[in-house]
């Protein structure tokens, strides 16, 4: 078989040939998570019924989209863990990117056939846990090949979220292919991209190719989370996640029954808000990244632009109007850009060395995954706690809001500071 590429020294630069497969990988990973979330796995779950059916449905798409989440936040890090240990021909993160392609590629098939929470719920869990298996992978790539451009590389997540939810929601809305075609044409964006990524991008040998024993593994994990400032970062990820989940997550089901527009103009204004959200986001993202590198003031840009969020989120709460919450989506976009780059960027500069880098980012991943998918299930319960949105809306400007509080404590050892 041809030899497949390997990195330069982790202290060089890298190029175009790395961020545009790198970046192409993200936006796969990220279509297939939030095009479902957003769009296909709540129309496949909607209930009308009666007056008060609608919220059985939210209720049915939170659970499930929760118990997935938690299937991939027990995934990444194992797999990160075993990446960190792997030696094979293929490299040492190839191997699990690859698999984590096939895995979510298959159960996106899957999920296009399936009928019925129990259904839907098993596949989405397929889905989630080969998406953060390769999420592991592709994470750990950042600390073991960058230095001076991390918060770039995070840019290029951050984007590619925004992106992902743009290109998944609006080719399914304009195109009209329908919960199969939809689902279909996600598995085969997760097919190309994450296999093109998994194999274009080099995976470098670590430098001691001894492998670490499992109790040594366990001792990893147990020494970053002792370290207080990791794990302050991580409760802030964490907070700041699910303040912009909450304010994210349940929108079509705010615009049919909180704006009360029928379900085909809240599949237009879903894109439309979607698009808003995304011109900022990946702005804001790309901009944020290459301050924090230059500047090294990660952590004051992540908590003012978590604050930021806070505040869009609460003008949605006072004022519940479609108008209204086209600002604040470019708002939200504005702070949860910077707020993922510049948080990224942050956790990589407080691995505490080399020899896990993808087990300690699935903790990281894990963090604002877990913030991510608790949203729909919190949502849900907040929503029907007082049948409506308002109470949403206020929790995600309060969840924002600790993010900042969270992560201002964080103490950034000088010596990581970047180079002038």
């Amino acid at each position: 078989m041809p030899s497949l590429p390997r990195a330069s020294s982790r202290s060089g630069r890298v190029g175009v040939r790395w961020f545009v497969p790198f970046t192409l990988a993200w936006v796969a990973l990220w279509t297939v998570q939030l095009t479902p979330l957003q769009l296909l796995i709540p129309l496949q779950l909607n209930t009308p019924g009666d007056a008060d059916g609608w919220i059985r449905g939210v209720v049915q798409s939170g659970l499930v989209l929760g118990v997935g989440g938690l299937a991939g936040i027990v995934a990444g890090p194992l797999a990160g863990a075993l990446s960190d240990r792997t030696r094979s021909r293929l490299g040492r993160r190839r191997p699990w990117a690859l698999a984590g392609t096939a895995l979510a590629t298959g159960s996106l098939a899957a999920l296009a056939l399936a009928a019925g929470p129990l259904a839907v719920g098993g596949a989405w869990v397929g889905v989630m846990v080969g998406c953060a298996v390769a999420s592991s992978a592709f994470t750990a790539l950042i600390a073991d090949q960058l230095t001076g451009q991390r918060g770039a590389a995070s840019a290029a997540v951050g984007s590619a979220q925004a992106v992902g939810i743009v290109l998944g929601v609006g080719v399914v809305v304009v195109s009209g292919v329908g919960l199969l075609g939809g689902y279909l044409l996600l598995a085969g964006l997760m097919a190309v991209g994450g296999t093109l990524g998994a194999l274009v991008l080099p995976d470098p040998k670590p430098d001691e190719p001894a492998r670490r024993s499992a109790p040594a593994a366990l001792s990893v994990t147990s020494d970053v989370l002792g370290d207080r400032n990791f794990v302050q970062m991580l409760l802030g990820r964490l907070a700041g996640n699910l303040g912009n989940a909450l304010g994210t997550g349940l929108l079509l089901f705010f615009l049919m029954f909180g704006i009360g527009q029928p379900p085909a103009d809240a599949e237009d204004n879903l894109l439309l808000l979607i698009v808003v959200y995304t011109v900022f986001v990946v702005a804001a993202s790309v901009i944020g990244g290459l301050v924090s590198d230059r500047t090294g003031r990660r952590k004051s840009m992540v908590v003012v632009s978590a604050l930021v969020q806070a505040v869009a989120a609460m003008i949605i709460a006072v004022a519940p109007t479609l108008p209204v919450t086209l600002v604040a989506a470019a708002l939200i976009g504005v702070g949860y850009g910077i707020f993922n780059a510049g948080g990224l960027a942050l956790a990589t500069d407080l691995l505490p060395g080399d020899d896990a880098n993808a087990q300690d980012l699935g903790l990281v991943n894990v963090s604002a995954n877990l913030g991510q998918l608790l949203g729909p299930v919190v949502g849900a319960g907040l929503i029907a706690a007082v049948g409506g949105f308002w109470l949403l809306f206020a929790a995600a400007a309060v969840f924002s809001a600790l993010g900042a509080a969270l992560t201002a404590t964080v103490r950034v050892p000088a010596p990581l500071a970047p180079p002038r």
